[in-house]
Formats: C-alpha cells, sequence, structure tokens
C-alpha cells in the first residue's frame, strides 16, 4: 500500500511539472534583475534547465534508486556557452528561486498530505544539483583554463620568433593583456628570459600551470601585465605596463630556477617586443661568460658577452652607440680612451703618452662616460669599452660611419 500511495504522489506531482516550470520561470523575472538582461535564446536556455531539473526531480522522486545520477545530469541539457552566459552565483540563486517557488506552490497542486513529503524530498534533492552545478562550472574552468595555457604558450612562442601582428594582439587582450595597467599606464613591454624551476615538469597541455599562474599572479600584484610560458627548461616572461621591468623581476625572481634571469630592453608595445625578445635569448646565452652578474641582469649590460658569443645585434649596438659617437670632432675622446686602456689604467701614463696634462684626461675620460653610459676607471665598463673599440675599428675602419 506504501509503494502505490508513493507511486500516486508521484504521478500527482508528474501533472504538476508544467505549472511548477512556469511559476518558476515568472519567479526568475521578477526577483532576478540580471536575469531579465539576457538574451531570449539564453532565457530559452534556461528555461529549458529548470524545466528538465523539475521534471528530473519527479523522476528521482518516484524512485531514489534507479535515478541516482539524476542531479548531475540536469544542465546536460544547456549548451557549452552556458557558463559562459551566467557565473557560477547567478547558478546558485536559480536553484534557490527554483526550489522557493517549488515550496510555496505545491502546496496549492498537491494534496495537503504530500506537501510535507515532497518538501523533504526538494531539500536533499536541492543539496544535489547545488553540487552538480558546482562539478559543471568547475569542469568547464579547466577546460577553459588549459585552453588559455595553451594559447599563451603559443602567444610567447610567437614574440620569441617575431610572428607577431594584429592576431596575437587580440589574442592577448582575450587573455587580460592590456599592456597599459602597470606603473606607467603605458603599453611598453620587456621580455624576460631565466631557467624554469627544476622541479617543473609541465605536459604540453598545461604549460608548467602552476609557475605560469604564479608568476602572473606576481606581476599583477607587482603593477605589471605579464604573458608567461614554460618552454622546455626555459621560463620565458613578456611584460607590459611598466618601463622599469628590472624592478618587477626582482620581485619574480623567486619562481624562477636557478642561474641567470636576463631582461630585454624596452620596447613600444606587443608588436615590437621581438626585440627584447632577441636580446634576452641572446643574453641568456652568453650570460655564463659574466659569473658576476647580477640576477635579474639587464640584456645590455651583456653586451660584450654577447657580442663574442656571435650576437650581430650586439656588435652593431656597441660600434653604433658606444664607438661612433667617440670618433666624432677630432678624435680626441678616441684616442684619450684608447691610450687609458692600453696603459692598463693609468691616468698619469695615459698624459704622458698623449703629450697633456692629467687633468686634461680626467676630464675626457668624464665626457666619454657621459657620451657612451661607460665609466672607464670602472672595470667592468672599461672591459665594455675595449670590446667596443675593437669591434667599431672592425666593422667601420672609417671613423664616424655607421655601422649597418
Amino acid at each position: 500500500m506504501a509503494r502505490d500511495g508513493h507511486r500516486a504522489r508521484a504521478d500527482r506531482l508528474q501533472l504538476a511539472t508544467g505549472a511548477l516550470a512556469t511559476a518558476a520561470m515568472a519567479a526568475m523575472e521578477a526577483q532576478l534583475p540580471w536575469f531579465a538582461k539576457l538574451s531570449a535564446q539564453d532565457r530559452s536556455w534556461i528555461g529549458l534547465v529548470a524545466q528538465s531539473g523539475i521534471s528530473a526531480f519527479v523522476d528521482w522522486f518516484r524512485d531514489p534508486e534507479a535515478h541516482s545520477s539524476m542531479p548531475t545530469r540536469i544542465f546536460g541539457s544547456a549548451p557549452r556557452e552556458f557558463t559562459r552566459v551566467i557565473s557560477l552565483h547567478q547558478t546558485v540563486d536559480l536553484v534557490r528561486t527554483t526550489i522557493e517557488t517549488i515550496e510555496t506552490t505545491i502546496g496549492t497542486l498537491l494534496p495537503p498530505a504530500d506537501v510535507p513529503i515532497v518538501h523533504e524530498a526538494i531539500q536533499r534533492y536541492a543539496r544535489e544539483v547545488a553540487f552538480a552545478a558546482a562539478t559543471v562550472y568547475a569542469q568547464a574552468a579547466e577546460m577553459r583554463g588549459a585552453w588559455d595555457a595553451r594559447l599563451e604558450a603559443l602567444l610567447v612562442d610567437s614574440v620569441i620568433r617575431g610572428e607577431t601582428d594584429e592576431s596575437v594582439r587580440s589574442r592577448a587582450s582575450a587573455l587580460g593583456w592590456t599592456g597599459a595597467i602597470g606603473t606607467t599606464g603605458s603599453a611598453e613591454v620587456a621580455v624576460v628570459v631565466g631557467r624554469a624551476p627544476a622541479a617543473e615538469t609541465p605536459a604540453p597541455a598545461t604549460g608548467g600551470s602552476n609557475v605560469v599562474d604564479m608568476v602572473r599572479h606576481a606581476a599583477r600584484e607587482a603593477g605589471a601585465d605579464a604573458l608567461c610560458a614554460v618552454q622546455g627548461d626555459r621560463l620565458v616572461v613578456v611584460l607590459g605596463g611598466t618601463s622599469k621591468p628590472v624592478e618587477i623581476v626582482q620581485k619574480l625572481a623567486r619562481w624562477f630556477g636557478p642561474g641567470p634571469i636576463v631582461v630585454g630592453p624596452v620596447v613600444k608595445d606587443l608588436m615590437a617586443a621581438v626585440t627584447s625578445a632577441r636580446a634576452a635569448v641572446a643574453g641568456l646565452r652568453a650570460v655564463a661568460a659574466w659569473p658576476g652578474a647580477p640576477r635579474p641582469v639587464h640584456a645590455d649590460e651583456l653586451l660584450p658577452e654577447r657580442s663574442l658569443s656571435g650576437d650581430g645585434h650586439a656588435r652593431r649596438q656597441l660600434a653604433n652607440e658606444v664607438y661612433a659617437p667617440l670618433t666624432a670632432g677630432d678624435g680626441a675622446l678616441l684616442d684619450t680612451v684608447s691610450a687609458y686602456l692600453d696603459s692598463g689604467g693609468s691616468i698619469e701614463a695615459t698624459a704622458r703618452t698623449l703629450f697633456v696634462h692629467a687633468n686634461t684626461v680626467r676630464y675626457r675620460l668624464k665626457r666619454v662616460a657621459d657620451l657612451t653610459g661607460y665609466n672607464p676607471l670602472n672595470p667592468r665598463d672599461s672591459f665594455t669599452l675595449r670590446v667596443a673599440l675593437t669591434l667599431g675599428r672592425l666593422l667601420s675602419p672609417e671613423p664616424g660611419n655607421p655601422v649597418l
């Protein structure tokens, strides 16, 4: 008899599903302001999900054991875009509104004796639906995360290989890149290259998502935008929105593996980032020649090592920006710095060689520092000047002519 009574109760509930679905939709429109702003198609999908949920509840109520998986199948009728249309919080509002509507409506649709039993069943069923909603959104977030990781890795690879165009800008924007949220409010960009953490063994699908997420989050907290990717044993970070990337990278260094971190020069935007990437990669290749290099180190601080390792861009930069300015005028500055380097860094010996006063040598060396940014009195800068003079003479035999 009890079984027959339960079956009859389920049949009466089945007859009420249409009215319950209609009441639920009316309650959504009345109680949820954001629901009315959705497109007609999106509202129809939500209505379909609500109706499916009510029908599934009836089947589950009729035989809970036979339909134990029913709550998790409610969202199967919604398209994949469903999770992009409304948030998890809004979905919880929908479920709550639907459940409350059913609880307040069944009293007018079912006999009084049925109401307490159905109420209790609704409470149990609502918990299962809530878990099902959380699962749907978690799976959607996981799929989006995997796709975003692949897209981000492809974008960073495009920057490294110099294959940037307008599509790169739009795809970066889709990942949240603005390039103008950082410390300067500009679109300036710099590429950073270092070793990936030794423990990070990323699968191709994720691109080392753990360390990438950490670096991206740390960059945002430091006031910069970031695109990141693990390429083999190398971690590449494209920083945007900052004219002081070295300061930013000092706050990110903990997420890199042991060894040097090289920061490429700042360029105007993402489209020009290949210039910064090329310098950073060349710097990482050459930095082993300077054991005392700071961490992080700017790629321009590695111009001598990069030149010696075969970087043609570094060679031309030294020849054009360091050697060529010294050849202007009567060439006195070039002669002075050459004599000073040849004398082993002795001002007195340089003065005797040039037949000038020692103070004249000091004055000229100061002008060299002001003109080139490299102080001959500093051992590291004097090494850079020596390499620059050697390259300048090799690449531009005629003083004053730029190196192409």
